[in-house]
C-alpha cells in the first residue's frame, strides 16, 4: 500500500503530460523522423528539440489561459470570435475527426500485421487489426474511464520508451555526430529540399488537434486554479522531453538506413525490417524491440486521440447550444450523451476507408493536420496577451509571446509545405 500512493501521486502529477506524449507521438512522427534521418543523418536533431520547445508553450499557454479563466480555449474562441468560429470549427472538427481516425486505424493495422500475421493478405489482416484496435479502445473508454484510460497510456508510454530508445542505442549512433547535431543547428541542403524537411520535422513533433484536449485532462485531475500552473509547466516539460526523444530515437535509426517515401505505417516496418542488417548479432531482438515499440506508439496514439477528441466535440455542442450572452464555463462529462455518440461513430464510421486505398485520403489528413498549430499559436496570441480577457498578471510573458511568434511563423511556413507538397 505504501508503494502505490507514491506511483499515485507521480502520476497525478505528470500523468496529462504523460497522455500528451503518447498520444503526439504516432505513426506519422516516427516516420517522419525516420526519413528525415534517411536523408540527413543526425544533423536535424536539434529540430526536434526545437520543436518540442514550441510545442511546450503553445500547450503552456493553454493549460496557463484555462487556469486563469476558468473557460476551455475553444470556450474562448466562441466568446472572442463568435458562433461562426463554432460553426467552422465543427465543420473542421469531422473532417479532421474522419481522416485521422481512418489513418489510425490504418497504421495499427498495418503494425500489427508485422508482428502476427492471421490472414491470406495484408489488406485484410490490416482491416481487421485495425477495425479491433478501435473496438477494444471505444470499451476500454466506457468501461474503464479516465483513470483506466490514463494508466494503459502511462503503460504505452513506458513501453515505447524501453523499446523505441533502446533499439537507437542498439544501432550504436556515432556519438559525435549526435551531439553535433544537437548543439550546432544546421540546415542541410537549405536551398532544396532540406529545408523543406527540416521545418516539416520541427512542426510534426508532438501532435496537432490533439494539443487542445490537454486543458479536459487536467481537468480531469482536478488543476482548476493558477495554484497548479507550476505543476502543468513540470508535467508539460516532462511529455516534451520524452516526445524529443521518441524523435531523435527515430531520426538516429533512420539515419542509418536508406528509406523510400512511403506510407507512415509501411515506413515503420521497412525501417524495422532493415534493423536486422543494421544491428548484425542483435538485429532480430532489434527488430522485434522496435515493431513492439511501434505498436505501442501507434496504438497509444489511438486510444488517445479516441478518449480526447469527443472532449471537443461535447464543449462544442454545450457552447453552440447556449445562447451567446448565457454561455459559462461547463465542464465536460465523459458520461454525457454528446461524448458518447462521437466516441462511438468516431470509432465505427471511419471502419469503411480500410477497404480502399485512401492515398487521398492521406493528404487531407496532412493537410487538416498542418493548419492547427499556426492557426493555436495565433488565437493564444491574440486571447493570451489582452488584459482584459486573463488579467494583467497572467498575460503571455515575453519568452511565451517570443516562442509562440516564432512558432507561429515557423508552423505557417510549414503548412504551406506540407499543403503544397500534397498537390505534387
Amino acid at each position: 500500500m505504501n508503494e502505490t500512493k507514491p506511483r499515485a501521486r507521480l502520476l497525478a502529477l505528470i500523468g496529462p503530460g504523460i497522455l500528451v506524449a503518447a498520444t503526439g507521438v504516432g505513426a506519422g512522427d516516427l516516420s517522419a523522423g525516420a526519413f528525415t534521418g534517411s536523408l540527413y543523418g543526425l544533423t536535424v536533431l536539434w529540430a526536434v528539440l526545437a520543436g518540442a520547445t514550441l510545442k511546450f508553450s503553445l500547450n503552456e499557454g493553454l493549460a496557463r489561459w484555462q487556469l486563469a479563466t476558468g473557460k476551455t480555449i475553444l470556450e474562448g474562441c466562441l466568446d472572442h470570435f463568435g458562433k461562426l468560429f463554432g460553426w467552422l470549427f465543427l465543420a473542421y472538427l469531422l473532417a479532421w475527426t474522419f481522416m485521422t481516425s481512418a489513418a489510425l486505424m490504418s497504421a495499427c493495422g498495418v503494425v500489427s500485421h508485422a508482428i502476427c500475421p492471421l490472414f491470406a493478405t495484408p489488406a485484410q489482416d490490416k482491416i481487421f487489426w485495425g477495425c479491433l484496435h478501435s473496438l477494444a479502445a471505444i470499451v476500454l473508454i466506457l468501461v474503464g474511464g479516465y483513470r483506466v484510460f490514463e494508466r494503459v497510456m502511462s503503460a504505452c508510454i513506458g513501453l515505447m520508451f524501453v523499446t523505441v530508445v533502446g533499439t537507437a542505442i542498439l544501432s550504436r549512433p556515432d556519438l559525435t555526430d549526435f551531439f553535433r547535431g544537437v548543439f550546432f543547428p544546421v540546415i542541410p541542403d537549405w536551398r532544396g529540399e532540406g529545408l523543406e524537411w527540416t521545418i516539416a520535422l520541427l512542426g510534426g513533433v508532438g501532435g496537432t488537434l490533439t494539443i487542445v484536449c490537454y486543458g479536459y485532462w487536467i481537468r480531469e485531475e482536478g488543476r482548476v486554479s493558477l495554484n497548479t500552473l507550476r505543476v502543468c509547466r513540470i508535467d508539460l516539460a516532462t511529455g516534451y522531453f520524452m516526445t524529443a526523444l521518441f524523435g531523435m530515437a527515430m531520426v538516429i535509426l533512420g539515419s542509418q538506413t536508406e528509406l523510400p517515401l512511403g506510407s507512415s505505417a509501411s515506413t515503420i516496418v521497412l525501417l524495422a525490417n532493415q534493423l536486422e542488417e543494421i544491428v548484425g548479432r542483435w538485429g532480430t531482438l532489434a527488430r522485434w524491440l522496435f515493431l513492439v515499440g511501434a505498436w505501442g506508439a501507434v496504438a497509444s496514439s489511438l486510444l488517445g486521440v479516441w478518449q480526447c477528441v469527443p472532449y471537443l466535440f461535447a464543449d462544442l455542442y454545450e457552447s453552440l447550444k447556449a445562447s451567446y450572452q448565457e454561455r459559462k464555463p461547463h465542464p465536460v462529462q465523459t458520461a454525457s450523451w454528446p461524448y458518447r455518440i462521437y466516441l462511438l461513430l468516431m470509432g465505427s464510421v471511419p471502419m469503411f476507408a480500410l477497404m480502399y486505398d485512401f492515398k487521398t485520403l492521406l493528404k487531407f489528413t496532412a493537410m487538416c493536420g498542418a493548419l492547427v498549430i499556426p492557426g493555436l499559436a495565433l488565437v493564444l496570441l491574440t486571447l493570451g496577451s489582452q488584459q482584459k480577457l486573463i488579467g494583467r498578471d497572467h498575460r503571455n510573458p515575453w519568452w511565451s509571446t517570443a516562442l509562440l511568434s516564432i512558432g507561429l511563423l515557423l508552423f505557417v511556413y510549414a503548412a504551406v509545405l506540407s499543403i503544397s507538397r500534397q498537390f505534387r
